[in-house]
C-alpha cells in the first residue's frame, strides 16, 4: 500500500515531460513509465519515506509563505514611496526601509512615514542644524549618517527596543506611542493628525490594533 502511494507521488514528477508528447506516444509509454517508477521505488539505493515527503511539502509551503511576505512588503513600500513621490518629498525611496524596520519592531507599517510627513513634510523641512533627521527626533538635536539610519533608530525606540526609552514606548498601541512621542499638552491633536496621514498612505494590517480615536 505504501509503495503504491510512493509510485503515484513519483509518477507526478516523471509524467510531466511525457505530457508534451503526442497522445499515441503517451499511451505507448504508459506501461514503461509505470514500470520505471516501480523500479525506482523498489531500488535499494534510493530510500523514500513519509518523512521525506512531508519535508518536501513543508519546504514548498515555507517558500510560498516567503514569496507572499516579500510581495506584501513590496506593496507596502510602494504605497509609502508613491505618497512621497506625488508630493515631491525627499524621503521617496525609503519605503522598504520603513516597512522592514516597522516589522522588526512590531510597529504599524505606515507609522514612520506618517511621522516624517507630520514632522518635516517628508524631509522637505528636516532639522536644519543636524543631518538626516526628518522625524524631529531628539528635539532636532540629533543627526544621523543617513535617512536609513534615522529610520532604524526611530523605529527601534518607538518599538520599545531601546532600554533607555522603553518606559516611554514599550508595550503601547499606536495611539499611545504617538501621544508619548508628542503629548497633547504640546501639540493638541498630534496623534490624530499622524493617524490621518497613515490612513492616506494605506490600510492597516488586520493584526495591528490601531484603536479608533473615539475609544481612546
Amino acid at each position: 500500500m505504501k509503495n503504491k502511494k510512493l509510485i503515484r507521488f513519483v509518477e507526478s514528477f516523471i509524467l510531466l515531460p511525457v505530457f508534451t508528447m503526442s497522445g499515441g506516444s503517451i499511451m505507448n509509454m504508459g506501461g514503461a513509465v509505470s514500470q520505471a517508477v516501480v523500479n525506482i521505488v523498489n531500488a535499494p539505493s534510493i530510500e523514500f519515506s513519509q518523512h521525506n515527503i512531508t519535508q518536501a511539502y513543508g519546504a514548498l509551503a515555507i517558500n510560498d509563505a516567503q514569496k507572499q511576505k516579500l510581495e506584501d512588503q513590496k506593496i507596502k513600500a510602494e504605497s509609502i514611496n508613491a505618497y512621497f513621490r506625488v508630493r515631491n518629498m525627499p524621503l521617496v525611496g525609503t519605503g522598504m526601509t520603513m516597512v522592514l524596520e516597522a516589522e522588526k519592531n512590531d510597529l504599524d507599517w505606515r507609522l514612520l512615514a506618517a511621522i516624517a510627513v507630520r514632522e518635516s513634510t517628508g524631509g522637505k523641512h528636516a532639522c536644519n542644524k543636524v543631518k538626516n533627521n526628518s522625524f524631529g527626533w531628539g528635539s532636532c538635536k540629533i543627526g544621523f549618517d543617513s535617512n536609513e539610519k534615522a529610520i532604524e533608530t526611530v523605529a527601534r525606540n518607538l518599538g520599545g527596543n531601546n532600554p533607555k526609552t522603553a518606559h516611554h514606548y514599550g508595550d503601547k498601541t499606536t495611539m499611545q506611542i504617538l501621544r508619548a512621542y508628542n503629548p497633547p499638552s504640546i501639540v493638541l491633536r498630534y496623534a490624530e493628525q499622524v493617524i490621518s496621514i497613515m490612513n492616506a498612505i494605506g490600510e492597516a494590517d488586520e493584526k495591528k490594533d490601531l484603536l479608533a480615536i473615539a475609544n481612546t
